[in-house]
């Protein structure tokens, strides 16, 4: 197996990416394929001693930075991004994993990798660090949605979470204003009632946010610019918690106390870690395409890393085929791969 590392464009810079794609390495049994400005990658590893072989780096000297406008990836021929889309579509990897423009990372991969057939929008989906994990999608990449791919996206959570993590009949939610099948704008009403007539899922009913932390559902099914906000509110959260937790146990009493519940502590700080969860595969598309976070660590890009393993030999994109020709979800008259990235 290979993996396609695009390791340009991320807040940290190449350097960490690099000991992340190291480390991964000593995990996953996988040949790894840098592709990015060749004499910064030599030098970031020559720094941390790491060899790498020159037929493993592909020279894309170009860079999309996170202000691009998404649709630059046209134009920037020998951008990494463009250069290692190009690449997994051409056969030369098994998947690939960049922490770049997530806009423009979703427009390369419809317009050259392209989406799985019947597949109408490709969905960014985030793993939420909660003690049982949950898949949220779309995070993100479809402001704008119909009930026929809110319905797609749930059979492509349903798959992912079971071929991938493991979870036998994962339990599917639309994130909603209330419990009732009658709340929420026209679309979700509708929705509501699609997912409920899909065999292909195991459908829970509407879930509000207050119940994601409580493992109401294992996937939760929502527009992207809805998905987007609960995801950022998380993170936010989380690190509030975080920094709360260590004001509490900063005081001398407090150390005191903590070294009791210290391993417990540790533990909770684990589950709700986003580099454990690291890595958002865009399902849909139709080769495994895993977007790491923008300020990803050496231990995030590693875990998004082990990731797109996993993903690429779980068959993930030929189930999510089979699971709609069967369902009877597969639409022929998806639209062009530029309109389903408006």
């Amino acid at each position: 197996m290979k993996i396609i590392l695009d390791v340009m464009g991320s807040d940290k810079g190449p350097e960490e990416l690099i000991k992340g794609a190291e480390a991964a390495r000593e995990r996953i049994e996988a040949d790894i394929i840098y592709v990015g400005d060749a004499d910064v990658i030599q030098t970031a590893a020559a720094k941390n001693n790491f060899k790498i072989n020159s037929g493993s780096i592909i020279h894309a000297p170009d860079v999309i930075s996170m202000e691009s406008d998404p649709f630059e990836i046209r134009s920037m021929r020998s951008s990494s991004m463009r250069v290692a889309l190009e690449m997994l579509s051409e056969g030369a990897g098994d998947a690939l994993v960049s922490c770049g423009n997530t806009g423009a990372l979703h427009t390369g991969a419809t317009l050259y990798v392209k989406r799985i057939p019947g597949i109408h929008r490709a969905a960014i989906s985030a793993l939420l660090p909660m003690k049982a994990p949950v898949l949220l999608l779309d995070a993100g990449a479809n402001l704008s949605v119909t009930p026929e791919q809110l319905t797609q996206f749930a059979i492509m959570g349903s798959i992912y979470m079971n071929k991938v993590l493991g979870v036998d009949s994962p339990k599917v939610g639309l994130l909603n204003i209330g419990g009732e099948d009658c709340k929420g704008t026209p679309l979700y009403i509708e929705a509501y009632k699609a997912l409920r007539k899909t065999r292909a899922i195991n459908f829970v009913g509407n879930i509000e946010g207050k119940e994601i932390p409580f493992a109401k559902c294992d996937v939760v099914v929502c527009d992207g610019f809805t998905g987007n906000i609960v995801l950022k509110t998380i993170e936010g959260m989380g690190k509030f918690v975080s920094s709360s937790v260590k004001d509490i146990f900063s005081s001398f009493s407090g150390k005191v106390g903590g070294m009791f519940v210290l391993h417990r502590l540790s533990a909770f700080r684990l589950s709700m870690s986003p580099s454990v969860h690291a890595g958002a595969p865009l399902l849909g598309i139709s080769k495994p395409v895993i977007k790491s976070h923008g300020s990803s660590d050496a231990k995030a890009f590693c875990n998004a890393i082990c990731k797109a393993e996993r993903y690429a030999k779980a068959e993930v994109s030929r189930l999510i085929l089979e699971s709609l020709e069967s369902s009877g979800a597969k639409n022929d008259k998806a639209p062009s791969a530029t309109e389903s990235t408006k």
